[in-house]
C-alpha cells in the first residue's frame, strides 16, 4: 500500500482520491474530476488528460505541448474556491480553482472557472482552447441527443 500523500491537496492518500480515478473509477463529481486532472498534470498522466476531455474535442488537444507541460514544470499546489452544480439533462457544472505551477520563466498561478459536462455515467471536461464545430442546431457534441445552442454551447 502506497503512502504518498494525493497531490490534489485534499490531504487524503493518492490511491484512495485522485488514484482511483486514474486506474478507471468514474469521478462522481466535477470537482472530484478537476482535482483528478490537476494530479495527472502533477504526475504526467497525459493519457488520463485526453481521456477526461469530451470525446469530440480530443482530437483538437495538443497531446505533446500537454505532455512537456506536465514534465517540465513542478507543480506547486491546487485551491478549490467554488464547485457549482448546475442542473439540467445532461448535468453540468462550473468548477473554478487555482493551480500553482514554477517552470523555467518562474512561479505562476492561475485561476480558472472550468465547466464540465456528465455524459455516459462519466464527467468530462469542456477545454475553452479546443473549438467545436457544431452549429446552433446540430446535435451537440456531448451526446446528449439535444441541439447544441440547448445544451453546451453556453459552456465553451
Amino acid at each position: 500500500m502506497s503512502t504518498a500523500i494525493c497531490p490534489c491537496g485534499s490531504g487524503n492518500l493518492l490511491e484512495v482520491c485522485c488514484g482511483r480515478h486514474h486506474a478507471g473509477h468514474p469521478a462522481a463529481s466535477a470537482e472530484a474530476l478537476m482535482r483528478s486532472r490537476y494530479s495527472a498534470y502533477v504526475l504526467g498522466l497525459v493519457d488520463y488528460l485526453v481521456e477526461t476531455t469530451l470525446p469530440a474535442q480530443r482530437g483538437g488537444l495538443d497531446v505533446e505541448a500537454i505532455r512537456a507541460w506536465s514534465l517540465s514544470s513542478t507543480w506547486l499546489g491546487l485551491e478549490v474556491e467554488a464547485h457549482e452544480l448546475l442542473g439540467g439533462q445532461p448535468e453540468h457544472a462550473f468548477v473554478t480553482f487555482t493551480a500553482r505551477w514554477h517552470d523555467e520563466g518562474g512561479e505562476h498561478s492561475h485561476r480558472e472557472r472550468s465547466a464540465f459536462v456528465q455524459a455516459d455515467g462519466r464527467w468530462y471536461f469542456l477545454d475553452p482552447t479546443v473549438q467545436v464545430t457544431a452549429g446552433r442546431n446540430d446535435p451537440c457534441p456531448c451526446g446528449s441527443r439535444q441541439k447544441y445552442k440547448k445544451c453546451c454551447s453556453s459552456y465553451f
